[in-house]
């Protein structure tokens, strides 16, 4: 089988993104393609920017044209069995990349369009777990009402990735200064809660899901901004009684998740509360199969043949640090 690793930041397309995502992504792509380089019939493509240094890698490389991406990626596209992306949310880039493999005619490992459409908004993804009573951050438009909080708010935009444009306000001038600044730019803002930041690693289909691995995330923040420098996988396994039902929750509201889903969390004084929905594999992803002793590629590849619940088995998840280097 011959399988393409879409990795989008580091296959030209983070000129539209920004280099801060060139790091995360290329940690993502190294341990996906570690991990199908140990699966047997599997043969990996990766799509090369020749201006990205992506190291040795145990698949085959092939060099895009940095004036048109997209059709170097269909043509690829259209010579492999499987098209698994990793795109970012924003501006949709996961969406047109999940149609443009299947278009192509091939199965993506990724979640059906809509509920893709509705992760990468962070209002859309608020309020539909709201509908659900699946406890998430409010999230509101920047120009609009700001939610009620007591300790500063967080202006990132809708469709972001990442830390990337996040903001801290700490009262209301600030907050009022940054929507002058935004103005007329897609941007929420929610309230900043108390806690420490979190995720999930976790699988999905059907509106079912299976809690691999509870997560710390290192979070700092250089004056108003922030930036995601790692974190522990499985570092929060302690805290799983009361994230395995957010996990069971956000698949139910979301029935159209499938494959890996990465989800953004914080340990409030009044229990885990949901940040936002990454529908594709996060940077946890790079430290989960040292965790687990399982591999997590072929978990995904399995479940387009099986039902999650055949799959799902006890898991012992061990704490492994990953660390996030400086873009370049």
């Amino acid at each position: 089988m011959r399988l393409f690793a879409w990795e989008y930041v580091t296959a030209g397309g983070w000129r539209e993104c920004g280099a801060s995502l060139i790091a995360e992504g290329s940690a993502i792509l190294r341990a996906l393609v570690r991990d199908l380089a140990l699966l047997p019939d599997v043969e990996t493509i990766v799509a090369r920017d020749p201006e990205v240094a992506l190291g040795d890698l145990p698949a085959m490389q092939e060099t895009v044209d940095a004036g048109d991406v997209w059709q170097s990626w269909r043509r690829i596209a259209r010579d492999v069995d499987v098209v698994w992306p990793i795109a970012p949310e924003t501006k949709g880039l996961l969406e047109r990349a999940a149609i443009l493999g299947r278009d192509a005619g091939r199965p993506v490992l990724a979640s059906d369009i809509a509920t893709l459409a509705t992760a990468r908004s962070k209002r859309a993804t608020a309020h539909r777990l709201a509908e659900r009573r699946v406890p998430a951050v409010a999230c509101e438009p920047l120009d609009g009402p700001a939610p009620p909080s007591a300790h500063g708010w967080v202006v990132k935009p809708d469709d972001g990735a990442g830390s990337t444009d996040t903001y801290f306000a700490a009262d209301r001038e600030t907050l009022m200064g940054w929507r002058q600044r935004l103005a007329g730019r897609d941007f929420v803002v929610q309230p900043f809660l108390p806690g420490p930041p979190l995720s999930l690693s976790m699988l999905a289909q059907d509106g079912q899901a299976w809690l691999l691995a509870c997560n710390t995330q290192t979070m700092r923040r250089d004056n108003s901004a922030f930036t995601y420098a790692g974190g522990i996988v499985g570092g929060a396994e302690a805290l799983r009684p009361a994230l395995e039902p957010i996990a069971a929750g956000v698949a139910a509201a979301l029935p159209g998740l499938w494959g890996y889903i990465g989800v953004d969390l914080i340990g409030s004084p009044e229990g885990p509360i949901v940040l936002e929905i990454n529908p594709r594999l996060t940077t946890s992803y790079a430290g989960l199969a040292e965790s687990l002793d399982i591999n997590p590629a072929s978990l995904v590849l399995a479940l387009h043949a099986a039902r999650l619940s055949d799959l799902i088995r006890p898991l012992k998840p061990q704490p492994v640090e990953i660390e996030v280097p400086s873009a370049p």
